[in-house]
């Protein structure tokens, strides 16, 4: 009885010793047959550096990496050619073991590396989660995060989550999205205003106010079976200062250090101005966006690599179908490339849109893969997609400016299209009126013009995206602060006054911004002649912009009246794209117009006609 009780002991004692010694292991497993076969695991315990580290079988260590901070080891494993398995690590002083802890390498997905992502054939549907749908509100608050749940606070947690929007797939399926684009879900444990989730604590974990990584996996898996796709909201720059690993930082260089804190001076122009001084290309880069977001040193192998692995685990364990990546301008722009070759040398389809908040076609297009203007520089950030912001930028003014002149009223699209000889890929732009951190664009415009603008980015190159809410009108002025332009969806909550998921629960007014929406938006998931076809525009008269989408099959007319008054335009300007096009049907109300008259549209009007 002794020995039973003393083995009792023993076994218990491992157990504790093994759980004290290591905290966390990242990442948690991996799988066989990655492209990159130089796995690096990281284990995190109180003085665990005072061990060595081996393991058993086939497996090859071929790097052990310790730092100034003795809770951390950095194994680096060969896994090419391993089959899925388990891995034992031994962690040993002198010759003997004291524990061993295993590790999973799993199966990969059937043709993971080829999945495919989104491209212009889609339309994107941009979400807050914690402003979108409460479909669970017992994880409104949780017992190990921060701030809890209070609705009544503007900036506060309001307890959408990831059931919610689960719950509410056929209304985005409905309106005609084809991919969903969710502001990052992974713990933010700030003490207020955690509810954005931009400064994560913990970038292997759901924030348990939204759900549990199964849940993500689950929402996932639902997306695919109703033809949607999932693309997760990266952030590479930053971090959360509740983020474990600043709170004990692995090396003193993994985040930038002036020593601790320096703001960042936003001049993104100083990462390829051959002016610049080098105290303000290390401010814009290394400078923190805030006090409260440490900046990370993707210039520090370690940190580069743990982002790199952090990335893939999310496509890999999620079955995600594309990234959107914060302040992708902000970041070491050598190591931001490393980061993103990576993961396209991983999946050759993948999409990725970084966020390059610039005003200027080139500026832009420098971040763009193969850009033309980067390879002045003998740079390439490997980056697929950029978001327009200069085509934002005319959207926020043009519709109010009745009165055209040489650079006034809608000459400003067309001006911004002028330019897209700098892109390597125009097609593969972010086309947005708004997202959650612009103006509203119901704020800015009436419903016309509202309409004009999500016609604009409906039919022209690129992949349009909108931000829940706007196909109902739902407005929120920035100047009034963040929370304003993030307000929850009616009908996201037991209990509120009024439903606007359903038709019936929608306002007269709502119904108008859905119809005209969710009826350009589904007649343009079948038509490749706007996904992929030609552009061909005239320069604006009298304020009306006239443009076509074309190619051997089919060609598609775009007219945008941005005068207050009713216009007649006489087509045989347009000949060389009307041809021998005699009708065309306006895809809203089916109306034909004859092509060989003149043509009269109402004032602030849009007439999209499919040529017959």
């Amino acid at each position: 009885m002794k020995k039973t009780i003393s083995f009792v002991v023993v076994i218990l004692f491992c157990i504790q010793n093994i759980f004290a010694q290591i905290e966390k292991m990242e990442p948690p497993f991996w799988w066989s047959g990655m492209n990159n076969s130089d796995l690096q695991v990281m284990f995190y315990g109180k003085n665990i550096a005072e061990y060595q580290v081996s393991s058993e079988g086939k497996f090859v260590i071929k790097e052990i990496t310790k730092t100034e901070n003795p809770n951390y080891i950095f194994v680096t494993i060969d896994t090419k050619d391993i089959e899925p398995s388990e891995i034992q690590f031994h962690f040993k002083k002198k010759t003997k073991t004291v524990f061993t802890t295993p590790y999973i390498l799993k199966q990969r997905a059937e043709n993971s590396a080829n999945r495919s992502s989104y491209t212009s054939a889609d339309v994107m549907y941009l979400i807050m989660p914690d402003r979108f749908a409460n479909g669970n509100p017992d994880n409104d608050s949780h017992p190990s995060l921060t701030e809890k749940g209070n609705r009544s606070l503007p900036g506060g947690r309001h307890g959408g989550d990831i059931e919610g929007i689960k719950q509410n797939l056929d209304y985005i399926k409905d309106l005609g999205a084809t991919a969903v684009w969710i502001t990052p879900v992974c713990e933010d444990n700030d003490k207020a205003y955690s509810y954005h989730t931009y400064g994560q604590s913990d970038v292997y974990k759901i924030d348990a106010r939204y759900g549990t990584n199964e849940e993500y996996v689950n929402l996932s898996a639902a997306m695919k079976k109703k033809g949607l796709k999932l693309i997760k909201d990266y952030v590479t720059n930053h971090w959360g200062a509740e983020h474990w690993m600043f709170k004990d930082m692995p090396t003193y260089d993994w985040f930038h250090q002036f020593p601790g804190y320096a703001q960042s001076n936003f001049k993104m122009t100083t990462q390829f101005d051959t002016n610049a001084s080098a105290r303000d290309s290390k401010y814009c880069m290394d400078g923190w966006f805030v006090k409260s977001m440490p900046d990370l040193n993707q210039s520090n192998p370690l940190t580069l690599k743990y982002l790199i692995q952090n990335a893939i685990w999310w496509i890999e364990y999620a079955d995600l179908d594309g990234f959107r990546v914060d302040t992708y301008s902000y970041n070491d722009k050598e190591g931001i490339a490393k980061w993103t070759k990576a993961i396209t040398d991983e999946y050759p389809n993948f999409n990725i849109v970084g966020e390059v908040w610039m005003h200027d076609q080139a500026q832009m297009s420098y971040w763009q893969k193969d850009s033309p203007i980067a390879k002045i520089q003998s740079f390439n950030s490997y980056l697929p997609s950029v978001m327009d912001f200069t085509l934002h930028d005319a959207i926020g003014t043009v519709f109010k400016e009745d009165k055209p002149s040489w650079d006034q009223g809608i000459v400003k699209v067309y001006d911004n299209f002028v330019n897209d000889f700098l892109y390597p890929n125009p097609n593969n732009l972010l086309l947005f009126t708004e997202n959650h951190d612009t103006q509203r664009i119901n704020h800015l415009y009436d419903i016309k013009g509202c309409q004009l603008a999500t016609a604009l980015i409906g039919t022209v190159r690129g992949i349009p995206q909108l931000y829940y809410g706007s196909e109902i009108g739902m407005a929120g002025n920035k100047d009034k602060g963040d929370a304003d332009i993030r307000q929850d969806f009616p009908g996201g909550w037991k209990g509120d006054a009024q439903n606007a998921f359903t038709n019936e629960g929608r306002t007269e007014t709502q119904k108008a911004y859905y119809n005209f929406t969710s009826t350009l938006f589904n007649w343009r998931k079948n038509k490749s002649v706007i996904h992929s076809g030609k552009m061909t525009h005239y320069i604006p008269e009298n304020n009306v912009y006239v443009y076509f989408r074309h190619n051997e099959k089919e060609s598609v007319m775009i007219i945008l009246n941005n005068h207050s008054e009713k216009q007649n335009i006489g087509l045989e300007r347009f000949k060389e794209n009307i041809k021998n096009y005699t009708k065309g049907k306006n895809i809203f109300d089916k109306k034909m117009f004859n092509l060989n008259t003149n043509l009269e549209i109402e004032g602030k009007g849009v007439l999209i006609l499919e040529l017959e």
